[in-house]
């Protein structure tokens, strides 16, 4: 901009010696005409030397003459002080425009959303990281290149394009589309936006770009079907209890429970499955509270000896109806973890339950805490001689009502309980769940936390 405005100014004071030149060139005709051709050469001497208005002085018949080039030259000073003004006041309104531009790239870089600036020849002049992720190209490749040079998706440009030629400059549309990244398909919500042009009238001429936003709905969807399925599932698991229940009610009401022993065989039928009812319901109900983070976690210092002997004590009864023996191998409590003790015991008894369930009668369960200095680790292991799972299922066994379809026969239950361990160990305690198993040969379940 500068050495415009220089050479500019060299062009000026060329012109204005030319016509200085010019003017000395008239007097010096003049002044032959009069046979003053001395006269003349001492005035292209003055012009030459600057010091014209000094000899004009004491030279009468040329000061007319020298007064209108002073006016000239005057005039061209002040013509020149004008243009630097308005180049002063050029380059001022450059510098906003520069700077206000960077500040709009900022912003739109700074966007997590795809964001696409086109012009009115459909040229893609702007454009963000999440843009060139999203649609596969590189940002170097945005310098008001074509957009159908750039982009790969057919429909996306076909958007671009149609709202250019609406020319709707106070509106917007929003348009849902799946765009392929890599192997996956992800779902946008595409909002597209004219830019007016305020230098014309935009009511009958095409708008002077458009700008589109993509925003990634596809971890909203997964999360919309997700609570759709974790509605239908907790609605199937609620209609199988409350059914036996009310089955059982009516056959009593109806009097086809003649004898005590029938009847209390309804009746233990009918408490188990409120049982079950209650334990899905109160599972349902710790998922929520600690995916939501309202439950109340109280951690303090605690062995995990101590809690997996109470959860032992507990599960024993259980284990001995099927004739299972139970195999400890837990060391003193001479080492602590963080936690808390009630959350822990739950998670703990969670598992030995599970083990219990799906191990024939006669079987086994061993039941471990192993500590690890060296890392700074302990875990808590149970392992079962029990029916396995095969290694299909092995990834979804920690899933929300999931449940192993071979052996969903072997034991009721509600696909809650392994959830609600891992929720408990990883998202309360920061600490790991896994399980190994092999089918006919039995399971291992198990948790590590930190020591203290």
């Amino acid at each position: 901009m500068r050495s415009g405005h220089d050479a500019w100014l060299l062009v000026s004071t060329g012109t204005v010696l030319c016509m200085l030149a010019g003017v000395a060139g008239l007097m010096a005709v003049f002044l032959q005409r009069k046979n003053c051709k001395k006269i003349a050469q001492q005035i292209g001497d003055q012009i030459t030397s600057g010091e014209l208005s000094r000899f004009a002085l004491s030279n009468v018949e040329m000061r007319p003459l020298v007064r209108g080039i002073n006016d000239l030259m005057d005039f061209t000073q002040h013509k020149i002080d004008e243009f630097k003004l308005k180049m002063k006041e050029l380059e001022i309104q450059l510098k906003v425009a520069t700077a206000e531009r960077q500040h709009a790239q900022a912003i739109i870089k700074s966007i997590s959303d795809a964001v696409l600036v086109t012009d009115r020849f459909d040229d893609l002049v702007l454009a963000n990281e999440s843009a060139a992720r999203a649609l596969d190209f590189k940002l170097e490749q945005v310098s008001r290149s074509p957009v159908d040079k750039i982009l790969t998706d057919p429909k996306v440009i076909e958007m671009i394009r149609e709202m250019r030629q609406s020319r709707t400059t106070n509106g917007r549309r929003v348009i849902e589309h799946q765009i392929r990244r890599g192997q996956v398909d992800r779902t946008y919500k595409v909002t597209l936006s004219c830019v007016a042009d305020e230098n014309e009238d935009n009511t009958n001429k095409d708008a002077a770009g458009v700008v589109t936003v993509l925003h990634d709905m596809t971890k909203e969807r997964e999360i919309a079907q997700m609570k759709n399925d974790f509605v239908s599932h907790v609605s199937h698991e609620l209609r199988t209890p409350l059914a036996s229940i009310r089955a059982y009610i009516e056959m009593l009401v109806d009097g086809e429970a003649s004898d005590e022993k029938t009847a209390k065989e309804f009746y233990e039928i009918i408490q188990s499955e409120a049982n079950r009812l209650g334990r899905l319901i109160d599972n349902v109900l710790n998922i929520s509270r600690i995916e939501s983070g309202l439950v109340k976690v109280n951690k303090r210092p605690i062995s995990l000896s101590v809690v997996m002997k109470e959860a032992v004590e507990v599960i024993a009864p259980q284990a001995k109806t099927k004739n299972i023996t139970i195999e400890e191998r837990v060391p003193p409590a001479f080492f602590e973890t963080l936690g808390d003790k009630d959350m822990l015991y739950q998670a703990a008894l969670n598992l030995m339950s599970n083990s219990v369930k799906y191990t024939p009668e006669g079987g086994r369960l061993l039941i471990e805490t192993i500590v690890d200095e060296t890392n700074h680790k302990v875990t808590a292991k149970i392992t079962d001689s029990g029916v396995g799972i095969p290694a299909k299922d092995l990834p979804f066994v920690f899933d929300k009502f999931y449940r192993v379809e071979a052996n969903s026969k072997m034991a009721k239950g509600t696909g809650l309980g392994l959830s609600l361990v891992k929720h408990i160990i990883e998202n309360v305690h920061n600490g790991k769940v896994y399980v190994t198993s092999e089918v006919g040969k039995g399971s291992t379940f198990g948790f590590e936390l930190d020591l203290m």
